[in-house]
């Protein structure tokens, strides 16, 4: 563990095995990128960050992975984006994506092989979500590999609704010379959905279980209904696969959710996002999760590349 001056920030870097982990942990808990040395010297990014001038805008910045609490990208109350409205009955606003990844944490622990973080409400933070918590993000870093722990303790005395998650940008493609037509993945949903434009979760396409990354249908696809807790995705024919495992059991939640984006067909990334549930979770209740008064959950994500 090593701490990294750039752009005007400290940045922590890890190297474990293979692996080398660069992060902000004081500013969105946000791994920013993680690449491998292969055996013949080359280097493989796994988490796409691209080359800025400046962290100004930190949060919006398409890399790495942000992280996305207390609810996934937009919510709506009544029709209204970026709103939401809680069992008290009251309105309150709510950026896209929640607050975590424009929020600032304190780190609670670091090691060798990771970091744990302890978001700190600021006042946007307070307004939008007015309860009394600790969500946490702790990163176990691994040679080929990694382990996300977001954990959320309720200290008031009411339940806590939550539905969080990530924001995973992968580089792709991640061999020279070739396109996303050169790499399948595999989401074992038994039912896809897409985000209509009031907040609804509407029809989505008709997928098979192996698809093409060059298939279109799966830019902003909802999966559902996973079958196992596992998702494959790289290069056909080839080792190096990308293995993510969303949540602690075999069989995740029926509202457990992987979504599927890129911000176009010729970006340098893309996204596999593993959320507790869909977008817009406190209108609609499908994924929303509810922390009963001095309890804990906890939402675990891990990558592996084999």
């Amino acid at each position: 563990m090593e701490k990294v001056s750039h752009l005007g920030a400290t940045l922590t870097r890890w190297r474990v095995g293979q692996s080398t982990f660069l992060a902000w942990p004081e500013h969105g808990a946000r791994l920013m990128n993680w690449h491998l040395t292969l055996g013949d010297g080359s280097v493989r990014d796994v988490l796409y960050w691209p080359e800025v001038g400046d962290l100004g805008e930190f949060a919006r910045i398409r890399g790495g992975n942000p992280i996305l609490f207390p609810f996934n990208a937009r919510s709506y109350d009544r029709g209204d984006i970026h709103f939401w409205r809680a069992a008290d009955g009251i309105r309150r606003p709510m950026p896209m994506h929640g607050l975590a990844r424009q929020g600032a944490f304190r780190v609670t622990h670091a090691d060798a092989t990771g970091f744990t973080a302890l978001f700190v409400p600021g006042e946007e933070a307070r307004a939008c979500y007015p309860y009394d918590y600790e969500f946490t993000v702790r990163y176990r870093f691994e040679p080929l590999g990694l382990v996300c722990e977001l954990s959320l303790l309720n200290l008031g005395e009411a339940p806590l609704p939550w539905s969080a998650g990530h924001h995973f940008y992968f580089t792709l493609p991640w061999t020279e010379g070739l396109t996303r037509a050169d790499y399948a993945i595999r989401l074992p949903a038994t039912r896809r959905v897409r985000h209509a434009a009031t907040g609804e979760l509407a029809p989505g396409p008709q997928l098979k279980e192996i698809e093409s990354l060059a298939n279109p249908e799966l830019i902003d696809a909802i999966h559902l209904g996973l079958k196992e807790n596992t998702v494959v995705f790289g290069e056909r024919g080839h080792a190096g696969d990308v293995i993510m495992r969303i949540g602690a059991h075999k069989v995740p939640a029926p509202d457990a959710t992987c979504v599927t984006w890129s911000e176009s067909a010729t970006a340098p990334y893309y996204c596999v996002e593993p959320w507790m549930g869909p977008p817009n979770a406190p209108e609609h209740k499908t994924g929303l999760h509810l922390v009963p008064p001095g309890q804990r959950q906890t939402f675990t994500v891990a990558i592996t590349i084999k």
